[in-house]
C-alpha cells in the first residue's frame, strides 16, 4: 500500500548540510517538535501552515517536501467498493434505456 512521507531532510540537506532541525525552526518561527516529526518522518498530518513557511524558506513547492512512494512494488488499488450504478438506484418512473 502507497505511503506518504517527508522529504524535508533531503531538502535540508540540499539547501545546507549544516542546518538544524531547531536552527530551521526559529527561522520560520515554527515548534521544534513538529519540525523535527517531519524531518523524521514521524508525521501523521502536515499542516498547512507548516508546508507553507517551509515553502517560502527553502522556495520550493510542496510536492518536493512531501512525496507519495510504495512500500512494496507490489500494491494495487483496491476497486472492490466501487460505485456501480442498479436499478435500486435510480428514481422511480425514469426510463434506464434512453
Amino acid at each position: 500500500m502507497p505511503v506518504i512521507r517527508s522529504k524535508l531532510s533531503e531538502v535540508m540537506l540540499r539547501h545546507d548540510p549544516k542546518l538544524s532541525i531547531r536552527k530551521l525552526a526559529k527561522e520560520i518561527n515554527y515548534h521544534f517538535d513538529s519540525v523535527r516529526r517531519m524531518y523524521k518522518n514521524e508525521m501523521v498530518q502536515y499542516p498547512r501552515d507548516l508546508l507553507l513557511k517551509l515553502c517560502v524558506y527553502f522556495n520550493v513547492q510542496p510536492g518536493e517536501l512531501i512525496a507519495m512512494d510504495a512500500e512494496d512494488n507490489d500494491w494495487v488499488i483496491d476497486r472492490s467498493n466501487d460505485y456501480e450504478e442498479d436499478d435500486d438506484d435510480k428514481e422511480p418512473g425514469t426510463d434506464s434505456h434512453l
